[in-house]
């Protein structure tokens, strides 16, 4: 009965995202130029182009079989098969996707654009040198200034295709693919960390809808697909170093929060994830505060040896805050992305996960009022709240004004579990399924 009384309300919830992305679209297109707004399709970076691919049969059979059976393999598979059928799907979900504007458009060549990684590989024959002059090039009046999406990003997000060309997987091609492999494991980690979290039960409720994400759109185009892998595993780690498991895992995590941050700048607020993890693992923590001691040294080793190379990381980030008002962000008006950045977190999250986030309230709501939300589901509900709480943070600093579609795909996975709060599955999912396919039907995004 409270299901079906939640309805309604999960209903209203949805509406009022439909209506803020109709807001954004109709005030984007009609209130502001494309020289104010620089996208071509506001709130996305994007254009009207309606078109059919290779990948759109695959598409909408991954999209009805997971639709159709995911919930229930999810609850009946076992735990340690659950985990690479998850990793399958959504990599044939995100293939799939990806593969309808071709191998050329959709995969190999996103990274070779002239503001994207690949385009600067040339530049790092010595790499103790590029890295101690990288900063020497962050600004648009320096000499042979870095691309955007360099400049844009600390020199671990280049370095990566950097190594990948030097071991002999060099191109676009072998980037995409890195990219999509590595970017579906984020489901994996963050299954995870609930299961860990909030127990077992939710995080199978869950699994389809990590699985079938709309943000999968945005997931096979870019690289952040794999820093929000990193980022995702940094957070499961560490919720399985808290939860008992051995220290171990404690010092893996530090390790990869130290990477995440020399992967993007703006993923430092997962230390806001992170901090959320540490207050629900109170107890494992105050029975074995030693794990501080691994988790801070692995979180050194990045920093360290980028430091070590000449890599001044504080320097480059105020420098990026230079570049980036220099550009396109110095156009863009802060009054329209402050709200249209959230109508952009609708598209990537999709309206089963703004239902879900409406029953997230709920359940902290009624958690501070009474004991009748169990604790599994206020541990969920608190996690996924310090997901979107991160995001907020980000929203409002106005270092992200546009393209949220893809800078905020970390975050946005922390929100897709609040589908375990929701009844009627098949038919959320079946809803996120449609969302996607429509994005990628009818619009072609790029960068």
């Amino acid at each position: 009965m409270t299901r079906l009384r939640s309805l309604p309300r999960d209903l209203y919830a949805v509406a009022a995202a439909v209506l803020l992305v109709a807001a954004a679209v109709l005030v984007g297109r009609n209130v502001y130029t494309y020289d104010t707004l620089i996208v071509g399709w506001p709130p996305l970076l994007g254009r009207w182009g309606p078109h059919l691919g290779p990948g759109t049969p695959a598409a909408v059979l991954v999209a009805a079989a997971t639709a159709a059976y995911g919930p229930a393999v999810a609850a009946r598979l076992p735990w340690r098969a659950l985990l690479p059928a998850a990793w399958g799907a959504a990599m044939a979900w995100t293939w799939s996707l990806a593969l309808i504007d071709g191998w050329r458009r959709g995969i190999a060549g996103r990274l070779t654009t002239s503001q994207e990684y690949l385009s600067v590989i040339d530049r790092w024959r010595d790499v103790p040198a590029t890295l101690r002059d990288f900063n020497g090039h962050v600004l648009l009046h320096s000499p042979d200034n870095w691309p955007a999406h360099v400049a844009g990003h600390p020199p671990g997000a280049t370095l990566t295709f950097v190594l990948l060309d030097r071991i002999g997987l060099g191109g676009g091609g072998w980037a995409g693919v890195w990219c999509i492999t590595v970017g579906a494991t984020a489901c994996v980690a963050v299954l995870v960390a609930v299961r860990a979290l909030a127990g077992e039960r939710l995080a199978r409720r869950a699994a389809p809808f990590l699985v079938l994400a709309p943000a999968a759109v945005w997931m096979g185009t870019s690289a952040d697909g794999y820093f929000a892998a990193v980022a995702a595993w940094a957070v499961a780690l560490l919720v399985l170093a808290v939860t008992g498991r051995s220290l171990w895992w404690a010092a893996g995590s530090g390790l990869l929060f130290g990477l995440t941050c020399y992967l993007s700048y703006g993923l430092t607020l997962f230390a806001v994830i992170g901090a959320a993890v540490l207050w629900l693992g109170r107890r494992g923590v105050r029975e074995r505060p030693v794990l501080f001691v691994p988790l801070l040294a692995g979180m050194a080793v990045v920093p360290v040896a980028f430091t070590a190379a000449g890599f001044d990381w504080w320097e480059a980030y105020h420098l990026l805050v230079e570049r980036y008002y220099q550009g396109a962000a110095g156009v863009r008006p802060y009054g329209y992305w402050v709200w249209a950045n959230l109508a952009c977190t609708v598209l990537i999250v999709g309206l089963a996960t703004v239902a879900g986030l409406r029953r997230t309230a709920g359940v902290l709501v009624q958690r501070r009022r009474d004991d009748a939300v169990s604790a599994e589901d206020g541990r969920l509900a608190f996690l996924v709240a310090a997901g979107l709480l991160a995001l907020l943070v980000a929203d409002l600093s106005g270092m992200s004004k546009a393209e949220t579609e893809r800078i905020w795909l970390p975050f946005a996975l922390w929100l897709l579990p609040a589908c375990a709060f929701l009844g009627r599955p098949r038919v959320w999912l079946a809803a996120q399924a449609v969302l996607a396919l429509l994005l990628n039907h009818l619009l072609a995004t790029g960068w």
